[in-house]
Order: C-alpha cells, then structure tokens, then sequence
C-alpha cells in the first residue's frame, strides 16, 4: 500500500472521529421546523418531559435564551487591552450553558458521570433535573418558563434573594423566554407527532 493511501485512510479515520454537528437548526421561531431538521431533539425533550415533567416549550425556550440550539456554545472571551485574551466569562458550554460546577452537581446526583453538556439528550436531561429541583426548592411550577428562567440564570438562592430585580435586562429576558414558550406550545399543539 502506497504512503499516500496510508495518509488518506488515516486522515479519512481521524476526520471520522471528530466533533458532531453543533450548527443552530434554521428559522429558531418554528418549533415544528426545528423538530423537523432534528428528530433527536424532538426524541431528548420528550424524554427530559416523561423523566421530569418540564414541558416542551419551557426546555425549548430555554435552550433558545442560552445557547440559540448550538450544541458546542460558550461564553466569549474577556480580553486585556483589548488583544490578549484573559479567559472566558464563564465555564457555561453546551445546548444549556451549564456551568462546570453545576454540571458536576448534576452529574454526582443522578450518577451520569459520562454525560455531555453537547449532547442534546444530556443537556435536556440537565435542564429537567435542574427545573424540578427550582420547583421544589422555590415552588416554581414547571411550565412557569418566566421564573424558571430567572432561577436558572441567577441559581436557587440568587432567586430566593431576589437578585434578579435589580437586572432590568435579566427580567425582560426572562419575560422573552416566557413568550418564546408560549409561542412554541402553540405551534407544538400542531407537530405533536414531531414529539414521540
């Protein structure tokens, strides 16, 4: 066998093992189309609303805010002098920008030690875990998309505090999830079969 096949044959195997598709579906406004380019995501949500009870609409609307359905998504990048990079924001990654700490929280607690925060099934997992622990430390309901949102972006005890309420910009965010929900239930009411 020749060199050069011996380098396309590894190159071709080493191209195999790399990183999935991380790309946004198109036209984030339709649920229906969403669930349409990707059955697995309609397959993970469902799964996450069966295990936890956290609608649809509510893991969709979130997934929306945080990372805009990209899989791989991170927070930017700080610069110094505005040319040296100095880290990022945060360690948030993946469909729901989880933090490395929560992460490991959610990891040690339902003992899926090789789960992915860019696997959609994870993510969706992660989001179901965390909603209904909100719900029952917070008595937020789970299709409460507004106050979920707030706690999952302040944490349970920035929530209980009320820290939100000086972050104009967090409530009317929140206020956005809340719509996006209600806008993706409706449209959900007519690709149900998208959901099985």
């Amino acid at each position: 066998m020749s060199r050069y096949l011996r380098a396309l044959i590894l190159f071709v195997m080493l191209a195999s093992c790399g990183g999935g598709d991380y790309s946004a579906p198109r036209n984030l406004d339709n649920a229906c189309t969403i669930l349409a380019q990707r059955p697995n995501y309609g397959r993970a949500f469902k799964a996450a609303e069966r295990r936890w009870g956290v609608p649809v609409a509510v893991q969709m609307a979130t997934i929306y805010q945080e990372s805009k359905f990209i899989g791989n998504a991170r927070t930017p990048l700080q610069w110094t002098l505005g040319v040296i990079p100095m880290g990022r924001q945060s360690s948030a990654y993946g469909y729901a920008q989880a933090l490395d700490s929560t992460w490991e929280e959610y990891q040690r607690a339902d003992g899926g030690f090789g789960r992915k925060r860019d696997d959609i099934k994870d993510a969706t997992d992660f989001m179901g875990w965390y909603m209904t622990n909100t719900r029952e430390k917070l008595g937020i309901s789970l299709s409460d998309a507004r106050n979920q949102y707030l706690a999952y972006h302040e944490g349970p005890t920035g929530y209980a505090r009320g820290s939100y309420r000086a972050k104009s910009w967090l409530v009317r965010i929140a206020g956005e999830v809340q719509s996006r929900a209600e806008m993706y239930d409706v449209q959900l009411a007519g690709c149900r079969r998208s959901l099985r």
